[in-house]
């Protein structure tokens, strides 16, 4: 069987969870991680039992031996860092939001197709089997016509102008940390886009988006989507049609789903997966990149670049 040696762009807190699930992989191996000074990757290395540790990205990047590279660091590098990555030929999944501008989005995507290597923006809640069996049930009709979608998604993050949630220099802000999940579940139920975008927000002290309410049409579908930093949101997803409902608890990280009629439950699937669920996306990877593909024909080049355009124009309405 075939390997895969992974190296890790960034040693915080999502690389080390994203680490965890690459355990659960059979085909991948952990092999490289790389930080800006070495002393970042020390513990992480000793946690995750990586052998090769990097001062510096393209140090890793210029490793032959490294076939993908995750990319875990703050928003506003993700370009220029996947940039480096490709131009050293090596796939890459890069954590969401791929970019912070459109413009990027369709630069980055050209230029892994001009180098042909892999590129996927890691919106992992798509490849979560429970978020995959309630599209199946919207396409077997069983909840009919949909007329209506409720997502939220928020935790409460204490104000610090500094951190990277807030950092406006690190692209901080709830929208792109958080709100991008009720728009790409938006866009996974739905593949229409937004359009006639309401939005009410709020702002923290340094001017960076720290609640939001995002109200809209996608086709004849009611949307109504809100994110948050000041307070912790349900997290759900509802997909709401003529027959039916399906609801989602937590959504972004959904273990189950349920289906209704009325006021009672018809039907419901549990994931009683070991893993956080970042395995499932690392699997998608793989089998793309066996076929020789460029893309994953689920999260597409062309879904990254329709989210960039969505809040784009949510952050001109802030």
């Amino acid at each position: 069987m075939k390997t895969f040696n992974w190296g890790i762009v960034g040693a915080g807190r999502i690389s080390s969870k994203f680490c965890n699930d690459l355990t659960h992989v059979s085909d991948a191996v952990i092999y490289a991680v790389a930080a800006r000074s070495i002393e970042n990757t020390s513990d992480f290395s000793k946690q995750h039992d990586i052998k090769c540790t990097y001062e510096g990205y393209q140090a890793l990047f210029d490793d032959p031996n490294v076939d993908i590279v995750y990319l875990g660091v703050p928003h506003t590098l993700h370009y220029e860092t996947a940039r480096n990555a490709i131009l050293a030929k090596k796939h890459v999944l890069c954590e969401k939001p791929l970019v912070v501008s459109p413009q990027e989005c369709l630069a980055l995507c050209q230029l892994a197709k001009d180098n042909n290597v892999f590129l996927m923006e890691a919106m992992w809640t798509y490849f979560l089997p429970a978020i995959q069996k309630a599209k199946i049930w919207i396409h077997s009709g069983r909840i009919g016509k949909i007329r209506h979608i409720k997502i939220d998604f928020g935790y409460k993050m204490n104000y610090s102008p500094t951190s990277r949630e807030y950092n406006a220099e690190l692209a901080g802000g709830c929208l792109f940390d958080m709100g991008i999940y009720p728009l790409a579940l938006t866009q996974y139920f739905l593949e229409n886009e937004l359009s006639n975008i309401q939005v009410y927000s709020h702002v923290a002290p340094n001017g960076v988006d720290d609640d939001l309410i995002i109200i809209g049409d996608c086709g004849d579908v009611k949307a109504s989507l809100s994110t948050s930093f000041r307070c912790v949101l349900p997290n759900n997803a509802f997909i709401i049609g003529e027959n039916g409902y399906i609801a989602i608890p937590h959504a972004s990280r959904a273990k189950t789903c349920s289906l209704y009629q009325g006021d009672d439950c018809i039907d419901s699937f549990v994931d009683d997966r070991e893993s956080y669920g970042y395995n499932y996306e690392v699997e998608e990877v793989h089998r793309q990149i066996s076929a020789g593909n460029l893309e994953s024909p689920l999260m597409t080049h062309d879904v990254s670049l329709k989210l960039q355009k969505q809040m784009f124009e949510i952050k001109q309405k802030i």
